[in-house]
């Protein structure tokens, strides 16, 4: 099974969320990262059939495609688990799941529920209230929700906000067993760290472009290979400024009033030079601060023409 994009856009009267992408997901843990507005809900709403392609296909299927507008078959193997909440806050957790369980016409809705609240570790409070949960809670009883149909495709926007540590890991390690089973799992997320742990493919998206596909370690040295700037404070900023020109690591220096600017084309290698430099020539260096690790400024650089 597969998750097929070909020249996707989607636009909001004169607003584009998605902008003409083209890719392909399937079996394992995908996530899309990228940093907040840039695009990531709108895919998975899509993928979901939640929202048309204002131009482009998107289809889903094995081996025979299908769209994923206007086709409710795609809901016996899609489950979505959007960022917002969408539980109804009276019912209690088992009650919840369970109604699902019963909008797919599952033959035993009662023990479907259970075995999908135990997936997710919530058999304790299923007895109780949702409007009782924390949020990290809450988060876990939508995705026992999505679950409890046994869907081939999982969808999660922002699955990990609110929750605690504990329940950071359980949900990663749950994610990485049911990738590793077959199904398409796909999460968003704007934390580079939170792709890295699960080891799947990841999708970067910045302001509804693709702007990057790989492994973990391959987007890892796109972002960490970009140009970098530092401001440094040192006992002598004209002596140092000195002798980092001319470094191969070094572009750029220029001495400011508030300390050596420093443009360096490889973060490592700066680091490193810096400190023998300093220690070569008798510098105590007071601080050393990277200018520009936003997120913001990272896509920005996996886009730049």
């Amino acid at each position: 099974m597969s998750i097929e994009f070909r020249n996707v856009s989607r636009w909001y009267g004169n607003v584009v969320a998605v902008n003409d992408i083209t890719m392909s997901i399937g079996p394992g843990v995908t996530g899309l990262l990228g940093p907040n507005g840039a695009g990531k809900s709108t895919i998975m709403h899509m993928i979901a059939g939640f929202l048309p392609p204002s131009r482009g296909e998107l289809t889903v299927g094995n081996g025979e495609q299908h769209p994923t507008w206007r086709n409710p078959g795609i809901y016996q193997d899609v489950a979505l688990v959007p960022e917002r909440d969408s539980v109804y806050a009276f019912l209690t957790g088992q009650q919840f799941v369970e109604v699902t369980a019963k909008l797919h016409e599952l033959p035993d809705p009662e023990a479907a529920a259970r075995r999908a609240i135990d997936m997710l570790d919530m058999a304790e409070a299923a007895g109780r209230k949702v409007s009782t949960y924390s949020k990290g809670m809450r988060q876990r009883i939508k995705v026992a929700a999505a679950l409890v149909h046994d869907p081939h495709i999982l969808l999660l926007d922002e699955p990990f906000n609110g929750m605690d540590p504990r329940q950071r890991l359980h949900m990663m390690d749950l994610l990485d067993k049911l990738g590793g089973e077959g199904r398409i799992i796909v999460f968003s997320s704007h934390i580079l760290e939170e792709v890295e742990r699960l080891s799947g493919t990841i999708q970067v998206v910045v302001a509804g472009r693709l702007a990057a596909s790989g492994d973990f370690r391959a987007i890892r040295r796109l972002m960490t290979s970009r140009p970098h700037v530092f401001m440094v404070r040192s006992s002598d900023d004209r002596l140092l400024g000195a002798t980092l020109i001319g470094r191969k690591a070094v572009t750029g220096v220029e001495l400011t009033k508030n300390g050596l600017q420093v443009r360096a084309s490889d973060y490592g290698a700066f680091c490193a030079d810096i400190a023998v430099l300093a220690r070569d020539n008798g510098i105590r260096l007071r601080e050393l601060l990277p200018t520009d690790e936003s997120l913001e400024s990272v896509f920005s650089y996996l886009i730049a023409d």
